[in-house]
């Protein structure tokens, strides 16, 4: 290193490091255009109305975030995570980017990883499914398995070191990455599809869990905006969020994985925050898998698991409202389609080898809808 000291009667030099590269701006530039060019190009999700008995006066709706080009809800945090690491100079011409996923996020990050020209590497057990696996590799990513689940950060991380890549983590930057002040967030889009109907200001949204950045960014927006609107965040079996959120403690954990996939953890992660929410609920993975097999009746439309985890929650909501007399809209989300999991939440072979009974809460969800009471 050169000498700092100054020199007698001689000014200080002034020290410079310049490290712009004409060529890496040029490539940042195309690639945040290409990424938002997919958000303008890309038509809002539909905001779907679920069928109830006109005399209760009250309104739900799905906000069917299938329709991404990726399939699922994971699309916009995923184009969220690829302009946050962009903008802070994180993601690197020709170097990776690794994400510890073997689900819809990791399918929607190889696509935006295709889009700007890097390679993508998904980190995730040995015991996921064909389907997804194929699904990554479709978007052009590549799957590295390990054999403990518990693995897949540090083994993440460690890959990122070696290849001079870029370890996305979305468990952690879910919340931050994504504009909950606007900037047609999944929020703003709620709100501005509801503007022309009768309950233009629901009175809950009910959101799932993975990261907890969805339930962040909702929570925030409503107090910004300063909305009464209240949320709900609907957690499955096997996951640490509820516990987290009723007790306060942030170091709680889970021994089993959850069973419906892409909402539930077995530990609370850094993007789930809490001062967020209004109220949680613990919804049994029987009556998530009920509530997509009524909703496939009603609507005719196949829902992935996490999607009647929030569709029982919401519809509970609905019964307290009926009971009350109290009259407004509610709105949950439809996270991505089920043609993904038929193996799963429509095989009755796959719920007799889980123990899962899904007939009480059909029957209850049928006399429910029928115009009977809520029955716990």
């Amino acid at each position: 290193m050169a000498d700092q000291q100054e020199t007698p009667g001689r000014a200080a030099a002034t020290l410079d490091v310049d490290r712009s590269d004409e060529a890496y701006r040029t490539w940042l530039k195309e690639a945040v255009r290409k990424v938002q060019a997919d958000a303008n190009r890309s038509a809002d999700t539909h905001l779907l109305r679920f069928p109830l008995p006109e005399e209760w006066g009250i309104d739900l709706y799905l906000k069917d975030e299938s329709t991404h080009p990726t399939g699922s809800l994971k699309h916009r945090l995923a184009r969220s995570l690829f302009l946050y690491g962009l903008c802070n100079g994180w993601i690197r011409p020709g170097k990776p980017v690794i994400e510890a996923s073997s689900g819809s996020t990791a399918v929607s990050e190889a696509y935006f990883a295709g889009l700007v020209g890097v390679p993508f590497v998904a980190v995730m057990p040995r015991t996921t499914s064909c389907e997804k696996i194929s699904l990554i590799e479709f978007q052009g990513g590549t799957c590295h398995l390990v054999d403990d689940p518990r693995t897949v950060y540090e083994v993440s991380a460690r890959l990122a070191e070696e290849t001079g890549g870029h370890y996305m983590d979305q468990f952690t930057y879910a919340e931050r990455a994504t504009d909950w002040r606007g900037n047609n967030n999944i929020a703003e889009s709620v709100y501005s599809q509801l503007r022309m109907e009768r309950y233009p200001e629901p009175a809950w949204i009910v959101a799932t869990a993975g990261t907890g950045g969805t339930s962040a960014t909702i929570g925030r927006y409503v107090r910004y905006q300063q909305y009464d609107t209240r949320i709900c965040v609907a957690d499955p079996e096997n996951s640490c969020f509820f516990d987290g959120w009723v007790t306060g403690d942030q170091n709680v954990h889970c021994e089993r994985g959850s069973r419906i996939e892409g909402i539930g953890r077995p530990r609370i992660e850094p993007s789930f925050v809490p001062g967020a929410i209004d109220r949680m609920m613990k919804v049994p993975d029987g009556a998530s898998v009920a509530a997509v097999r009524t909703l496939e009746a009603v609507l005719g439309r196949r829902a992935g698991g996490s999607t009647g985890t929030g569709l029982w929650s919401a519809l509970r909501i609905v019964a307290e409202m009926r009971a009350a007399g109290r009259r407004g809209s509610l709105v949950t989300l439809l996270c991505d389609p089920g043609d993904r999991y038929l193996d799963k939440y429509y095989s009755d072979t796959w719920l007799a080898e889980q123990g899962i009974d899904i007939a009480p809460y059909r029957a209850q969800l049928d006399r429910f809808l029928a115009g009977g009471p809520w029955e716990d």
